[in-house]
């Protein structure tokens, strides 16, 4: 409001705009505070209309659909999914066109789309039924995790049945993340995972990777169905991780003996591991 950034001046003596203390793009972006941003008041109602659509208020009655409803096709040729995922797991891809060739009329009302981008949430309708779809788009941050446990939670709520995509090398690691919480975030998406009782479908179209298999609802998780791609990988973590991560278990045992470890040696041992795992 237009008092909180004097009454904030006068209690910190920190002078920042009303935007920059709390305007859209800090609560969308950053904080997570609003779930949606929009550019205009037109483009405020349709959010809102979109909103209630998707609160699934006859999930009661009615929570599956008549295989006989009329629903539109996607607009995008589902042939070619077989292109979009590479069979390289470490390239990248967005998950979306995997979404816009397998939702009714490509049509993804998306929640949170500026918050925690590597991880992807939105309502859409298959076959006319409502599914709440959570895709990877990278490392799950701890962002990423609370934008999880928030969706996992409003379907779950709202009786809306949920679809995982998964392509995930498993949550970001290092000293940032942990003063950050992510060993809290990703818990709780975890929980959120194991607790909620709408139906799940997991589909891994890349690679699944350490603990990100389990915040997407990986086999232990109990999905209703489990799919994998062709292409599609489940390990403990990706060969080039297990490279350094056994490179440097060896490093650590010849040091101790006394043999000399050259960058070559390193570079030699860490390829053949990678190439066992491909």
């Amino acid at each position: 409001s237009s008092w909180s950034t004097p009454c904030k001046e006068a209690a910190t003596g920190e002078e920042i705009s009303a935007e920059d203390l709390g305007g859209a793009s800090v609560h969308c972006k950053v904080s997570g505070v609003s779930d949606h941003f929009a550019q205009d008041e037109r483009h405020g109602l349709a959010l809102g209309r979109n909103i209630v659509k998707n609160l699934h208020l006859a999930a009661k009655e009615t929570s599956i659909h008549n295989s006989a409803c009329d629903y539109q096709e996607p607009l995008y040729d589902v042939q070619e999914l077989r292109s979009i995922a590479p069979a390289d797991t470490k390239q990248s891809f967005d998950i979306r066109s995997i979404i816009a060739r397998i939702v009714d009329g490509s049509e993804f009302d998306e929640f949170k789309k500026l918050y925690g981008t590597t991880l992807v949430t939105g309502f859409a309708r298959i076959c006319g039924q409502p599914v709440g779809i959570i895709g990877n788009n990278g490392i799950l941050f701890t962002e990423s995790a609370l934008k999880g446990t928030h969706f996992i939670e409003l379907c779950a709520q709202r009786n809306i049945p949920l679809i995982f995509l998964q392509n995930i090398s498993g949550f970001m690691v290092g000293s940032k993340s942990e003063a950050s919480g992510i060993a809290k975030a990703g818990a709780k998406m975890v929980m959120a995972v194991s607790c909620s009782k709408v139906p799940k479908i997991t589909i891994i179209v890349g690679g699944s990777f350490g603990a990100g298999n389990y915040g997407m609802c990986g086999r232990a998780y109990s999905p209703n169905f489990l799919f994998m791609w062709p292409t599609a990988r489940i390990s403990v973590m990706g060969g080039i991780q297990a490279a350094g991560v056994l490179a440097q278990i060896e490093k650590n045992n010849r040091k101790r003996q006394g043999v000399e470890w050259t960058k070559d040696d390193e570079e030699a041992f860490k390829a053949k591991v990678v190439e066992a795992y491909d």
